[in-house]
């Protein structure tokens, strides 16, 4: 069985100590010869399948991050099978059931403003179900780097006009789609939307995550709504890719799970305004959208 220990002294894997980044080599010397190999326009992800594991990479053979499936996923690099070992924090099993409110295991720590558990320059993240007893659905384990916190600009996130022709959009959906690749995927629309640091701005109201985060903030919505895009980047969206972990919808709702349809594409109708669209990759969208993309000749996807 799979064994994970996170403490301040080190993380290992089946006894071998590792430290971010490391191989896919050295990885496999702990694993086992990896089973599936995808490569997508960001990352290469590798899968064991038996194990209900899978590795990150960004660039060449450096592991950035892991995730452990506690439940069935259907995207083309999930696991078979769910992880079915155990994961030590301190020599305390954390996979399992918890409380969502002020007595709960999973804590925030200091420096730490997203509910992971940091130890040793590594964060292990939690995605949750929502009830009042939350099922630990998945564990993503990065390199953590702790940042002093900085006092937010009182104009960063104030919504400017600009002086220039804007995108206008009929379908939110396709907006926030078009927002992923330019604001996180190509750093070309600014400032980069950070959650917490929104609301650690925003002065008209106390937002709390920990209670608002399982559906969209009036408040965040309603941002990304108004936030104009110049014309002139229309020409930069080559491709989209949706997925339900787009930093985009975790930004909208912290605690999302996948499975949300606020943020599906109803008509492909926007996509007349971006010239070099060729391929959409889709997982909230209408049955309708395929057809229409294809209609326009842009090649359209299921995730």
């Amino acid at each position: 069985m799979i064994q994970l220990e996170l403490s301040e002294n080190s993380f290992l894997i089946n006894g071998r100590d590792f430290s971010f980044p490391f191989s896919i080599t050295e990885l496999q010397e702990a694993l086992g010869k990896y089973d599936k190999k995808t490569t997508t326009k960001y990352s290469i992800i590798y899968t064991w399948h038996n194990l209900g594991i899978q590795a990150y990479v960004k660039e060449g053979q450096t592991i950035e991050g892991l995730s452990l499936d506690l439940v069935k996923e259907n995207y083309k690099f999930s696991p078979e099978h769910t992880f079915n070992g155990s994961f030590l924090f301190n020599d305390e099993e954390i996979i399992g059931y918890y409380k969502k409110n002020k007595n709960q295991r999973v804590k925030l720590f200091k420096g730490d403003t997203s509910g992971a558990l940091v130890q040793n320059g590594i964060a292990v993240w939690f995605s949750c179900g929502i009830d009042d007893k939350t099922l630990i659905e998945g564990l993503s384990v990065k390199p953590y780097k702790y940042l002093e916190e900085e006092k937010v600009a009182g104009d960063k996130y104030l919504i400017k006009e600009l002086d220039e022709e804007i995108i206008e959009f009929e379908d939110f959906g396709f907006k926030i789609s078009v927002i992923q690749e330019l604001m996180y995927c190509q750093d070309k629309l600014q400032p980069k939307f950070d959650l917490y640091e929104f609301v650690d701005w925003y002065d008209k109201r106390d937002i709390d995550i920990e209670e608002e985060g399982y559906d969209p903030i009036p408040e965040v919505t309603q941002y990304f709504r108004d936030l104009p895009i110049p014309k002139r980047l229309a020409s930069d969206i080559t491709e989209i890719n949706q997925d339900g972990g787009n930093d985009i919808y975790l930004n909208l709702v912290r605690f999302a799970e996948g499975w949300e349809d606020y943020w599906d594409i109803e008509t492909a109708k926007d996509a007349e305004k971006f010239p070099n669209l060729k391929k959409v990759t889709l997982c909230y969208a209408s049955d309708n959208v395929f057809e229409e993309f294809e209609a326009l000749g842009i090649k359209a996807e299921e995730l």
